[in-house]
């Protein structure tokens, strides 16, 4: 262990799993998350992933502050394990692999890495609760944008059949080694979108995104469904709610939940007649 450290804090004013995905894409270490700030460390110096994320925040024009220090090192990655808690959220249990299982609930285990998604963040937390609701033993699953793979992990641990994909092939990576630390199985992974798949119909489509990912692929999801199928989106801020609810209001509305600032809403395909 060296003596020092860098720790990288990232602030942006908007768009913040835009910014998280940035950060998880630029570094290999552990990404630590706290009251909208994003905290990167490594014991190498992150000046370049400070430039990088520097340059793209100009490039779209988002504000976003950015702290970097070098720290004597105390066993940092000690303090970050501490740090990192164990969520309970509808049927499940989301924990880090150093923390003990409870009995009395699905254990899903994700250890921070690459890609984000452990339960804390209310989207995340917000479509656990829906798979908890909606999901049925054998439904054929599609979890787009799979992130961690938690959602695709809980669906699959409630007796679905489930399809993961990402346009992060880093993502795919780490969902498949999550998916073998829960013990569990997923049925078919490709790198990309909704608009992969050709001649297959799910019971349920999972899209925790943003917004605007969530208008620009609406019709691919919704080509996903089968009839009576149940959709469900998240990702979404309040400012962002209508014209995202604009792009599905040919389904029924199911559910709306609402944690804080973000919003995840549960639709179902009506049969056609």
């Amino acid at each position: 262990m060296t003596d020092y450290y860098y720790e990288l804090i990232v602030e942006p004013e908007e768009n913040y799993e835009v910014f998280l995905d940035l950060v998880a894409a630029l570094t290999n270490e552990a990404i630590e998350e706290f009251d909208g700030k994003i905290i990167a460390r490594s014991e190498d110096d992150l000046e370049d992933i400070k430039e990088g994320i520097e340059k793209f925040s100009q490039a779209v024009n988002i504000n976003c502050k950015m702290t970097l220090t070098k720290k004597e090192n105390e066993d940092w990655i000690k303090q970050y394990q501490e740090s990192v808690k164990s969520v309970e959220v509808g049927k499940f249990f989301v924990r880090p692999s150093w923390e003990e299982k409870r009995d009395d609930k699905i254990d899903i285990i994700i250890d921070p890495a690459l890609s984000f998604g452990s339960g804390h963040h209310e989207t995340t937390s917000s479509c656990l609760e829906a798979i908890s609701s909606y999901a049925k033993e054998d439904y054929e699953v599609i979890d787009v944008g799979t992130g961690s793979g938690i959602l695709a992990i809980a669906a699959s641990k409630l007796g679905c059949k489930v399809d993961i994909c990402d346009t992060d092939e880093v993502c795919i990576k780490d969902t498949v080694s999550n998916f073998e630390l829960n013990s569990t199985t997923f049925n078919n992974s490709w790198t990309g979108s909704a608009n992969n798949v050709k001649d297959k119909k799910y019971d349920m489509v999972i899209a925790n995104i943003v917004a605007d990912v969530l208008v620009f692929i609406h019709n691919d999801l919704k080509k996903c469904l089968k009839d009576d199928g149940i959709l469900v989106v998240s990702g979404i801020l309040d400012k962002h709610k209508d014209k995202v609810l604009r792009k599905f209001k040919d389904l029924e509305q199911l559910e709306l939940i609402h944690k804080n600032e973000w919003i995840t809403v549960i639709f179902k395909k009506q049969e056609l007649i």
